[in-house]
C-alpha cells in the first residue's frame, strides 16, 4: 500500500505524512510491515542508503519487482482494500 491509501482507510486522506510519522516511530514496537509502504509514485522514499536497501531486499524476499532501482511495478504489487469489493476500482 502507499502511505496515502493507509491514510485514506484510517479516515484522514490527506494524513500521508503522518502515516510515515506512526510507521517510523511504532513499526519496532508493534511488529508493523513498515517494508511494505511505498510513496504514491511507487518508490522507496528513503534517502538512506542503509534504509534503502533493507526496504528493497526485504521487498524482492517477498518477490515485489521493480521497474527500476527504486520503484515498484504498482499495477502488479499495490494491495487495495476496495479492489475485493469493485476490481475496476484498485488504486
Amino acid at each position: 500500500m502507499t502511505y496515502g491509501q493507509i491514510a485514506a482507510a484510517a479516515g484522514s486522506p490527506r494524513a500521508a505524512r503522518q502515516v510515515v510519522r506512526i510507521l517510523h516511530a511504532m513499526s519496532e514496537k508493534h511488529s508493523l510491515p513498515w517494508h511494505r509502504v511505498i510513496n504514491a509514485k511507487g518508490e522507496i522514499g528513503f534517502r538512506d542508503e542503509e534504509k534503502f536497501s533493507s526496504q528493497k531486499l526485504l521487498l524482492q524476499n517477498e518477490k515485489v519487482q521493480f521497474i527500476d532501482i527504486k520503484t515498484v511495478d504498482l499495477i502488479s504489487h499495490v494491495y487495495s482494500p476496495a479492489a475485493k469489493e469493485n476490481p475496476d476500482n484498485w488504486i
